[in-house]
């Protein structure tokens, strides 16, 4: 319902609001952007432009493995656009492609390595140039397998390999569970299937977020070139709905800090 102007309202009373209006809205900081004289892409906090995240949402991947990424990338304090590529999205892995992006994030998904890199083993030379351009790959479970060699994208300076049934491991088999690892020195608990582990090449120059109970590498991020590279075996991406569907509990409770700080220390330059 519109309002009837007040007695007295008219043009000339009206423009005097108007700037009155203005003048507060731009002491509180509340005015249009245009307003304000900013211009340009959006900031976060600190002043950082928007980031361009590409996700792998292809036919390996599991249905709400790339979806959980995008939120996760989405609770980042600053602006982020989430693009889904691989086969079956409209838009494929190329140079292309890329080339608009700050980061690309290979999901976990299937069990089926030879199968998934059939698929993008025609992306593997654009993937490689762009990130030692200065582009950064995160690879979350089986995107971590994909992070290494044979198949894979080669770009973990050392290799990566089954953690559940290596020597020592609490992980037996190929189950979904929660694993303990050691973040930055702090036990933490996170979703855990099958994922790798990360042998590190001596002098990689690497860091290790997390270690495993063995002591073997389950998150790292490393320098490629002029760009960066995560791996996480586990998932700290990992929601609320994955726990319920396999009767698990994480005794931290569900959160995402985790994510965020290796998604974080994976833009890092």
């Amino acid at each position: 319902m519109r309002r009837r102007a007040r007695p007295g309202a008219g043009p000339t009373a009206l423009t005097a609001l108007t700037a009155l209006v203005t003048v507060v809205l731009l002491v509180a900081g509340c005015a249009p952007r245009e307003a304000r004289g900013e211009t340009g892409e959006p900031h976060g906090p600190a002043g950082e432009p928007k980031i361009v995240a590409l996700v792998y949402n292809g036919p390996q991947g599991c249905d709400d493995c790339a979806p959980a990424v995008a939120r996760a990338l989405r609770s980042l304090p600053r602006p982020v656009e989430v693009e889904y590529v691989g086969p079956g999205t409209g838009r494929p892995l190329t140079a292309a492609t890329l080339a608009g992006a700050q980061l690309y994030v290979q999901p976990g998904g299937g069990d089926d390595l030879a199968g998934t890199w059939r698929d993008l083993a025609g992306s593997a030379d654009a993937v490689r140039n762009w990130v030692r351009a200065g582009g950064s790959y995160l690879g979350l479970c089986f995107g971590g397998y994909l992070a290494g060699h044979d198949p894979g994208f080669g770009l973990v300076p050392g290799d990566t390999y089954g953690y559940a049934g290596s020597p020592g491991a609490e992980v037996p088999d190929g189950r979904h569970t929660v694993v303990e690892v050691s973040w930055r020195g702090r036990a933490r608990h996170l979703y855990f299937q099958d994922g790798p582990a990360v042998e590190l090449r001596p002098g990689a120059g690497a860091e290790v977020l997390a270690t495993y109970s063995t002591g073997a590498a389950a998150v790292v991020v490393a320098p490629y070139g002029q760009g960066r590279v995560g791996v996480s075996g586990p998932h700290p991406e990992a929601e609320q709905s994955w726990y319920d569907e396999h009767g698990l509990v994480n005794p931290d409770g569900v959160r995402l800090d985790l994510a965020r700080e290796l998604i974080e220390r994976t833009l890092a330059r």
